[in-house]
C-alpha cells in the first residue's frame, strides 16, 4: 500500500498549524487504486495503538481493515477496496490501555440522520453551480459600503411541511431565498448545520464539522440550497462554532483516547455548557480548524462565517470561578492561543477569499476586533454590537413614561458606534429561555406594542451598522421562539401581524434605496446629531449622511405615546423637505399622523442650525425627512457640514 497523496509537504504544515487544505489529506476520500474503485480513508489518532476501518462494506467487521500508521506523522491510513457512496463506515479505535472506541470521523462530508452516528462516504464533487454571477459580483464590493441586511434562521423551525415535519435543503430552497429577497434582506444567516446529535443544541455543539446535517437533505441537496439563494441574490452566512464541541461517546471527545482535540487540563474544560473546549494550542487542532472554515468557503460557496462564543475563547477566566482558571505566560486573563488562532483564522480565510464575510460574536470590550492582524487587531470584518441590543431591549421594555430617566441607554451607543465595524443584531438569543419575543418584550396594550416595534425596527435601521433580525421578528411572533415547531405564520390572518410584515418590508427596501443610510459606517462623515438631548420628551434627531452632499436623511424618533404638533425641527440644509417614510401610516397599523406635501424651512435658529421646520411628530414612532429641489429662498444658512450638538 501506498501513501502517496499524504505528501510530507502536506504533513509538516498539518503539524505546524498551516494546512488549510487538510480535509483533502484526512478523512475518507472514493478513489481508484491500481484499477480498483473504492476509498482512502486516513485519520490521525498519534496516540492509538491500532485502528481500523469498520462499515457497511465489511459487516462492520475491522479484522481485515487494519489502517497504517505513517512514519512520524500519527496519521493512519487505508485504501478499502469495493467501498462505494453512500456506505456507512467509521474507526474502531484501540487505545493505549486496550480499550476499544468507535469514533465517526472528524473530516467526514456526511453522517447519518441522528440518533445513530455512523459516518457516510460521499462525494462532494459534480454539482453544477449556476452562481457564477453571483460570485463575480460580490468579488468587486466593498462589504463596508454596501447595504447589509441579515434574516437569521434556523432552518428546522423556520416553516414546515403540512405534517409539521421539517422541510429538506431543496424544499427550503424554493420559498426561503424568494421571501427573503422579496422582504429586502440581502444576507440569510443560518443557526449551524454542521452535524450535531442534539436538536436542543440548535447546531452549536457539532459532532461533524464537515459534514453538512443529514436532517435536511445530502450534501448536494444543501449546495443546491445555497445556489438558489444566490441567484435570488442572497448571500449565505453560516454560525460556526470553533470554540467547543460535544462530549458524545463518536464525537471528537478523548478521540484516540487521550485528550486529542481537547485540552488535558480540566479546569479548560466549559463546564458551563458541558462541552470540551478545543486545544488551539496544538497545531493539528488549529489546521483542523482552519480547514473547515475555508472548507465552507470553497466547496459550499458560503459568503461568510460568524464566530460563535468569541469572548469564551478569549478570555481564560470566562464564565469561570477564581481557582478555576490559570492565568496566561504574562498574568493576564486572555487566552494567548486564541488570540493567535483568531489571527491566523482571519488571515486565511481573507487569503483567499477576501470579499468573504468573518463576522464576531463577542460581547466584550475588547480593543481592535475589527482591525486588521498587522495592526494588532484581531483581523475580523465585522463584530456583532452586543451593548447595543442589550442598552435598546432594555430601553424599549420600559413604560414611555420612565424612559426620560433612562435617555442614555439610547444615545450611549453612539460613544463607540465607529470604533468597530459593527452589525446591530437583534438574534435568536434574545427571543428565548424567558426572555419573551420582541413583540412581548414591547410595553402597553395591543396597538402599543406593535408601534413601539415599528419605532424600534425605524431606529434601528437608521442607526450607524449593518442589521441582523432573527426570523419571527418581521411579522411579530408573539410567542418565544420553539426550535421543536415552526414560526406561527397563521399570525398572518390577523391584521396587525400582517402590517407589520409590510412595514418591515417596506422598511427594508427603503434600506436599500437610501445610500445615506449605509455609505458611511466607519466614522462620524455618516452620522451627526442634531438633537440628543431631549430626555424629556424622549425623543432623538439626528443625520444619516450619505457620500453625495445633499443625500442625507433626517431621523427623528419619538419613543412616547404623545402626539407632538408643531414640534421644531432644526435643519442642515436651506432646502424643502419631504416625509419619505413614518412608522405611523395607517397602512402599517399606525394612528396615521403624517406630513403631507412639501415641508418649508424657517429662518428660526434651532437645534444648532439656522433654519428649522415644524412637523407633527406621531406617538411612538419614527419619521424620515429628506431634502428636495433647490435651496429655498425663504431661508437662510444653505447646507452644514458640521452640525453641533445644542440643545433647544
Amino acid at each position: 500500500m501506498t501513501m502517496a497523496w499524504l505528501t510530507d509537504y502536506d504533513k509538516y504544515l498539518f503539524h505546524e498549524g498551516r494546512n488549510t487544505r487538510s480535509y483533502t489529506m484526512l478523512g475518507a476520500h472514493l478513489a481508484t487504486a491500481g484499477g480498483v474503485a473504492g476509498a482512502w480513508f486516513a485519520v490521525w489518532a498519534p496516540r492509538a495503538r491500532a485502528v481500523r476501518v469498520i462499515g457497511s462494506f465489511n459487516n462492520w467487521d475491522g479484522s481485515g481493515h487494519a489502517m497504517v500508521k505513517a512514519r512520524d506523522c500519527g496519521v493512519w491510513a487505508l485504501f478499502v477496496s469495493g467501498a462505494a457512496a453512500g456506505d456507512l463506515y467509521k474507526y474502531e479505535i484501540v487505545t493505549g490501555s486496550g480499550e476499544v472506541l468507535h469514533k465517526a470521523d472528524p473530516y467526514a462530508f456526511a453522517a447519518e440522520v441522528r440518533p445513530n452516528t455512523a459516518s457516510k462516504l460521499v462525494s462532494l464533487e459534480g454539482y453544477c453551480w449556476q452562481d457564477d454571477a453571483w460570485r463575480e459580483a460580490k468579488a468587486k464590493k466593498s462589504p463596508y459600503n454596501q447595504p447589509m441586511n441579515i434574516y437569521e434562521v434556523d432552518l428546522g423551525s423556520w416553516k414546515r411541511g403540512s405534517d409539521r415535519q421539517k422541510l429538506s435543503y431543496r424544499e427550503l430552497a424554493l420559498e426561503l431565498p424568494q421571501y427573503a429577497a422579496s422582504m429586502g434582506y440581502t444576507h440569510i444567516e443560518l443557526l449551524p448545520v454542521a452535524e450535531h446529535p442534539f436538536d436542543g443544541s440548535w447546531g452549536y455543539q457539532a459532532t461533524g464539522y464537515y459534514a453538512v446535517t443529514s436532517r435536511y437533505g445530502e450534501p448536494e441537496d444543501f449546495m443546491y440550497f445555497v445556489d438558489c439563494c444566490h441567484q435570488q441574490g442572497i448571500g449565505v452566512i453560516l454560525d460556526w462554532v470553533p470554540g467547543h464541541f460535544c462530549k458524545d461517546a463518536h464525537g471528537l471527545a478523548c478521540f484516540d483516547g487521550t485528550t486529542l482535540y481537547e485540552y488535558s487540563d480540566w479546569r479548560r474544560e466549559n463546564r458551563g455548557w458541558g462541552t470540551a473546549n478545543f486545544d488551539l494550542s496544538r497545531p493539528e487542532v488549529v489546521s483542523f480548524l482552519i480547514s473547515n472554515a475555508l472548507f465552507w468557503l470553497e466547496v459550499y460557496h458560503i459568503d461568510g462565517l460568524r464566530i460563535d462564543a468569541v469572548a469564551n475563547m478569549l478570555y481564560l477566566n470566562y464564565g469561570r470561578d477564581q481557582g478555576d482558571w490559570e492565568p496566561n505566560c504574562q498574568g493576564g486573563t486572555e487566552n494567548l492561543e486564541a488570540v493567535s488562532f483568531l489571527q491566523q483564522l482571519n488571515e486565511a480565510v481573507f487569503a483567499n477569499y477576501p470579499a468573504a464575510l468573518v463576522i464576531a460574536e463577542d460581547s466584550t470590550a475588547w480593543p481592535l476586533v475589527t482591525q486588521p492582524t498587522y495592526l494588532g487587531g484581531l483581523g475580523f470584518n465585522f463584530k456583532w454590537n452586543m451593548g447595543w441590543m442589550n442598552d435598546m431591549l432594555r430601553y424599549m421594555a420600559l413604560d414611555p413614561l420612565h424612559r426620560q430617566h433612562h435617555h442614555n441607554l439610547v444615545t450611549f451607543s453612539f460613544m463607540y458606534a465607529f470604533s468597530e465595524n459593527f452589525v446591530l443584531p437583534l438574534s435568536h438569543d434574545e427571543v428565548v429561555h424567558g426572555k419573551k419575543s420582541l413583540l412581548d418584550k414591547m410595553p402597553g396594550d395591543y396597538w402599543q406594542k406593535f408601534a413601539n416595534l415599528r419605532a424600534f425596527y425605524a431606529y434601528m435601521m437608521a442607526h450607524p451598522g449593518k442589521k441582523l433580525l432573527f426570523m419571527g421578528g418581521e411579522f411579530g411572533q408573539f410567542i418565544e421562539w420553539n426550535y421543536q415547531d415552526s414560526l406561527d405564520w397563521h399570525l398572518l390572518d390577523y391584521e396587525m401581524h400582517s402590517k407589520l410584515l409590510d412595514y418591515v418590508k417596506a422598511l427594508n427596501h427603503f434600506y436599500l434605496e437610501h445610500p445615506a443610510l449605509w455609505q458611511n459606517e466607519q466614522d462620524w462623515q455618516g452620522f451627526s446629531w442634531i438633537d440628543c438631548h431631549n430626555s424629556e420628551q424622549s425623543v432623538l434627531v439626528f443625520k444619516r449622511q450619505g457620500k453625495e452632499a445633499g443625500e442625507f436623511i433626517i431621523a427623528v424618533l419619538n419613543f412616547t405615546p404623545v402626539v407632538r404638533q408643531e414640534f421644531r425641527l432644526g435643519v442642515p440644509a436651506a432646502r424643502h423637505y419631504v416625509e419619505v417614510f413614518n412608522s405611523d401610516r395607517p397602512v402599517y397599523g399606525g394612528s396615521g399622523q403624517e406630513n403631507p406635501g412639501e415641508l418649508i424651512p424657517e429662518t428660526v435658529t434651532w437645534h444648532g442650525q439656522p433654519n428649522s421646520l415644524l412637523i407633527t411628530l406621531p406617538p411612538l414612532a419614527a419619521v424620515y425627512l429628506k431634502p428636495v429641489g433647490a435651496s429655498c429662498p425663504e431661508a437662510t444658512g444653505g447646507d452644514l457640514e458640521d452640525t453641533g450638538v445644542v440643545a433647544d
